[in-house]
């Protein structure tokens, strides 16, 4: 597993416990909005800041159980990551709950994780309404890729389907995303127990040149909130 970094505590990533979160290095989307840069290519985390090794990550762990209630797997995509579901099961041992985070480009992944129950919970990112989801996840448009959307697609049916706690979220980013926007996504995802709009930052990102297209420009998240919030169990506003 690389690991690239770990929070030690964290009281907002999984709802309902106390956590540790652990950070992947590499992603199969290049969101331009992408908070964490540095995680997504391989090669660039290296470089800067070196890796953690599993042994350090387990470490922590074992001093921390009866203190710590679960741990958050994120990334970069974790479910990129070829021994995923071994790394989940060390933690499951050590009597931790799991949550994952994933892009959803692993529904292969997400099945064997659901299937096999090794997971208490799942928060999947929508990062646009399906015609214009693979440009905002910065992914070029081909027809070798368009089996992506297929595959976030049969994620989304595999989480809604299962049994397990489950969110969706959305970062809203004026100049990619419109308020039509959200009506298309909340018609795809209706019906899910939590949808969250979160707040765009643009302290850090992938891509800098986006900042062009969202200077002046501004989105009503509350606006937004009103039009889809009858679709959900709940819908909320992360700032």
């Amino acid at each position: 597993m690389q690991i690239g970094g770990y929070q030690k505590l964290t009281l907002i990533d999984f709802p309902g416990k106390l956590a540790a979160t652990v950070f992947t290095v590499g992603c199969s989307f290049r969101c331009p909005f992408c908070h964490n840069p540095e995680l997504v290519e391989h090669g660039t985390w290296n470089m800067e800041h070196g890796t953690r090794t599993e042994k350090d990550f387990f470490e922590f762990l074992k001093k921390r159980r009866g203190k710590l209630d679960g741990v958050c797997i994120t990334g970069g995509e974790p479910t990129i990551q070829p021994d995923i579901l071994e790394f989940i099961k060390k933690i499951k041992k050590l009597g931790y709950a799991v949550k994952l985070d994933s892009n959803g480009t692993r529904p292969d992944v997400l099945k064997k994780v659901i299937d096999e129950k090794l997971v208490d919970y799942i928060a999947m990112d929508i990062k646009n309404q399906p015609k214009k989801y693979l440009k905002t996840a910065g992914v070029v448009e081909t027809h070798c890729n368009a089996s992506l959307l297929d595959r976030v697609e049969l994620s989304v049916n595999l989480i809604m389907r299962s049994r397990i706690p489950y969110e969706f979220r959305t970062t809203v980013v004026p100049g990619i995303h419109t308020e039509k926007d959200f009506l298309e996504i909340a018609k795809w995802i209706s019906g899910a127990p939590a949808y969250y709009l979160q707040e765009y930052r643009e302290i850090r990102i992938l891509d800098e040149r986006l900042k062009k297209k969202t200077k002046g420009k501004k989105l009503d998240l509350e606006k937004i909130k009103e039009s889809i919030e009858k679709n959900f169990g709940e819908t909320r506003i992360r700032r």
